[in-house]
């Protein structure tokens, strides 16, 4: 019998043949085996390196900065009309710009007579805070944040002036679509104005407050607050015209509204307007924008409804200013009266001029030397509020809109308003795109 090749017995026992049928010794194809896994194991550990960069890169906080490059823009002569219609709420500032509040950046445009908005003159944006109150004082655009920080910027070029850390609020970003709520708004966020002249800003937080000085950002004071005292939301206050700081709480009792030097945060009075009444409700009366540096207040509980000046030491009766929409114009109190208007002298209570229209007309805001109205015929009628004398009247309505729409936040500055525009009938629990008349529902007049 023919004996067997080496090569035969090889093959048909536990030999290795490589490719092509050529054989190899044990360990020749282990090795680049090997050496594949490391290098597979290796791409994909620098795979997970690299995704964690990039979701470290987006997601970590970060602060863009994009300050102004042309020069400043000078003051506009508008003349009366609809200028047009945005998509977020203008706050005017220094009647130069306008600036806007997104859930997490802030903007400013101009000029002031664009019918939309334009490309940003400069923006501030953080990440991941959301905006919480914007104010704008003192040539500065004050930001409060979600994570208590407070960011101020230059109106003149958008750069930081100054930044400090708050008190937290509990809340993020409330603006909805149009940012009104935090430019016209904002919790928790009063600038003020000393007797001195001096700018301070008041922060509130639910267990505390705190005094900074507007133009350098520095601490002036820090008063600790009980959340058990406090008869309303304990970020709801205003600001005086007198340097003050107005609070409604109930730690001594019954509820009463403290009164508190804006410069020291220390208390000057505890006021009860009826010292019978167990709640009551402070309303924001002629102030600048919003709830800060207001010359007078309403005071409501147990239905009785009283107008207040704070422009002293102590509150001052105002019975002109009793009623619920009456407006307060310099030493002008308005009100309605039938289907028309009656001003009076806000100390005197002296008749000092009527205004009759031919069906309802509403108050929609006031602002230095000017009465805004909204007539039955849908037109923004502006009045002067020293004389009653009509200043302009048109048809507010831009373009094709519908004229049949709820008046929302109103904001009235620099001889300009912007109104929010609300679908009828309101609902507030409504997404954006049914609460709003259309996709660019502030719309945005000159007086």
């Amino acid at each position: 019998m023919q004996r067997r090749t080496g090569v035969s017995e090889r093959s048909e026992g536990t030999g290795w043949r490589g490719r092509g049928g050529h054989d190899e010794e044990p360990g020749e194809a282990a090795a680049p085996r090997w050496l594949r896994r490391a290098l597979a194991a290796a791409v994909a550990v620098l795979a997970v390196v690299a995704s964690a960069v990039i979701v470290h890169r987006v997601l970590a906080p970060a602060e863009v900065i994009t300050p102004a490059r042309a020069g400043y823009p000078a003051p506009v002569t508008v003349q009366p009309g609809v200028i047009g219609t945005l998509n977020a709420a203008p706050l005017i500032v220094d009647g130069r710009l306008r600036v806007y509040a997104t859930a997490r950046q802030v903007r400013a445009d101009q000029p002031l007579d664009a019918p939309t908005r334009r490309t940003p003159y400069w923006s501030f944006r953080r990440w991941p805070a959301e905006v919480t109150g914007l104010v704008a004082d003192g040539g500065m655009v004050v930001t409060r944040w979600s994570d208590g920080e407070l960011v101020a910027l230059e109106a003149r070029t958008g750069l930081v002036r100054w930044r400090a850390g708050g008190p937290r609020p509990e809340h993020g970003y409330l603006g909805r679509r149009t940012g009104g709520a935090t430019v016209y708004t904002p919790s928790g966020l009063y600038p003020a104005q000393t007797r001195d002249g001096t700018y301070v800003l008041v922060v509130i937080g639910t267990t505390e407050r705190r005094g900074f000085d507007l133009a350098s950002g520095r601490e002036l004071w820090r008063a600790d607050v009980d959340p058990a005292c406090r008869a309303v939301d304990p970020a709801e206050g205003l600001t005086t015209t007198a340097g003050q700081f107005v609070v409604v709480d109930s730690c001594a009792g019954s509820p009463a509204v403290g009164f508190y030097d804006v410069r020291t945060g220390a208390p000057i009075t505890r006021w009860q307007p009826d010292p019978a009444t167990s709640a009551v409700e402070v309303t924001p009366v002629g102030c600048a924008v919003g709830r800060f540096r207001c010359p007078a207040i309403r005071t409501s509980g147990g239905g009785v409804i009283r107008g207040w000046l704070v422009g002293g030491p102590s509150p001052v009766p105002a019975p002109t200013l009793d009623a619920p929409e009456s407006v307060l114009v310099g030493e002008v109190a308005v009100a309605s009266r039938g289907t028309g208007l009656v001003a009076r002298s806000v100390r005197t209570g002296a008749a000092l001029w009527q205004w009759s229209g031919t069906g309802p007309a509403r108050i929609l805001a006031a602002q230095s030397g000017r009465v805004h109205l909204r007539t039955e015929a849908g037109e923004l009628l502006t009045l002067d509020s020293e004389t009653g004398r009509e200043r302009s009247r048109f048809p507010f309505t831009y373009g094709r809109d519908s004229t049949t729409w709820s008046p929302g936040l109103v904001y009235a500055a620099n001889g300009f308003v912007a109104v929010e525009r609300l679908t009828e009938p309101v609902d507030p629990a409504a997404a954006d795109s049914r609460y709003y008349l259309a996709a660019q529902p502030v719309i945005l007049a000159a007086t």
